[in-house]
């Protein structure tokens, strides 16, 4: 099978440095980098929704799709701006398979940015991976995160996204958590200090397929990255720790964020505060809801416009990793107005007058009502059938106390 060639495979990457998005700024500086920095979207996408996924409702409305099909759809999108991929071990990535990726990502000129241990759909993994009361399911889990590191290490991806979708319970009564979530940390250590240098992205989520997944919020998942980095005992890690570089990082999602009710721009702001924003993975979602992976801005775009300005606050360089389940439409179509709904934020944010939005925000006082109504005025699509605003800076007209 040939894929459409478009250029040769870029050089072999280092660690990403993710420290600069710690980088905490005074007014003026903020500014300045505001001013000067600009947020130019890249784009992955999960392979695992190129072909339609079960459900327990409903037939697939689409026939399934071998990797080879999926894989030429994606070569299909990179002219629309699709430049990476993401796969799980060894369910859509294998040791069978690997020629086939290694062709395709020579010959397309994409890249496959993380291999994913698959740790939540066999049955071995009824009651849990990384954190199973079962010593030889721990064992076999710890293997399979192993291996999947190996390949990413092999593959030269930015990191390995870990998801705990198994791990978790549904009655609380007797748990013993404190137990349950050092076994989760501790496998996940055995496994990246067997293969350093390879960083891992976590990735919370609430509920679904458990009752209670473990490290569900984005705090739990910041409070797991710490941990584990306190087990690491290999001299590459020390050394990379040492240097002030974060090797458990996260790997957030809208969706699941969203099911914890949680605020995205708030709740992303965290990683990006220790530097350990790995990959953010988008879409839309109802708060509170069953995971439904919605393309991004149908719901909530205020929640993602805001969250897209933390981004650009910090400097977020990293990929936007489509991560939706398209029912029903094409998936070259959801892809595409994904990519479309992301760079129209990114072009409103570019847009913002930054110096008065921060006024605002550092003088609540003296700009009561001035954010939200240039928020609104910002979102209009004809901005000139609305009265213009007073300079927030100047202390008069719209936004000035009342006292």
């Amino acid at each position: 099978m040939t894929f459409p060639l478009t250029k040769k495979r870029a050089a072999p990457m280092p660690l990403r440095d993710l420290r600069r998005q710690a980088t905490l700024r005074t007014s003026e500086a903020l500014l300045r980098h505001l001013r000067e920095f600009r947020l130019e979207p890249r784009f992955s996408a999960g392979i695992w929704y190129f072909s339609p996924a079960a459900s327990r409702f409903h037939a697939p409305y689409t026939a399934p799709r071998s990797i080879e099909e999926r894989l030429e759809i994606a070569a299909s999108l990179v002219p629309y701006g699709l430049s990476a991929l993401e796969a799980h071990y060894p369910t859509e990535i294998n040791h069978d398979n690997l020629p086939l990726w290694k062709t395709f990502l020579r010959e397309s000129g994409m890249r496959l940015i993380t291999v994913i241990p698959q740790l939540f759909h066999d049955r071995l993994f009824e009651w849990g991976s990384l954190s199973n009361p079962d010593p030889a399911v721990r064992r076999a889990a710890v293997e399979r995160t192993l291996e999947a590191f190996l390949l990413n290490k092999e593959l030269d991806t930015d990191f390995a996204v870990v998801w705990p979708g198994i791990d978790g319970y549904e009655n609380p009564f007797g748990m013993n958590f404190a137990e349950i979530r050092a076994r989760f940390a501790d496998g996940l250590a055995e496994a990246m200090d067997a293969v350093p240098g390879v960083r891992v992205a976590f990735e919370p989520k609430p509920y679904e397929p458990r009752g209670r997944i473990l490290f569900g919020t984005t705090a739990e998942g910041m409070l797991l990255c710490r941990a584990v980095e306190s087990r690491l005992q290999g001299e590459q890690q020390k050394r990379l720790l040492g240097e002030g570089h974060a090797l458990c990082c996260m790997n957030p999602e809208i969706g699941h964020m969203l099911m914890s009710y949680e605020d995205l721009p708030y709740a992303v702001s965290w990683p990006l505060s220790e530097g350990r924003l790995a990959h953010i993975h988008i879409n839309s979602q109802p708060a509170g809801n069953f995971d439904q992976d919605l393309n991004v801005g149908v719901v909530h775009p205020e929640q993602f416009e805001a969250m897209m300005y933390v981004l650009a606050m910090h400097g977020y360089e990293g990929f936007f990793g489509i991560d939706i389940n398209p029912v029903r439409m094409p998936v070259e179509t959801a892809i595409r107005i994904n990519i479309d709904a992301v760079r129209a934020a990114a072009d409103r944010i570019q847009s913002v007058d930054h110096e008065s939005v921060l006024y605002a925000v550092e003088h609540p006082d003296r700009a009561r009502g001035w954010l939200e109504a240039y928020l609104v005025r910002l979102r209009s699509a004809n901005p000139r059938l609305l009265p213009p605003l007073d300079d927030v800076r100047s202390g008069d007209g719209e936004g000035r106390s009342p006292a």
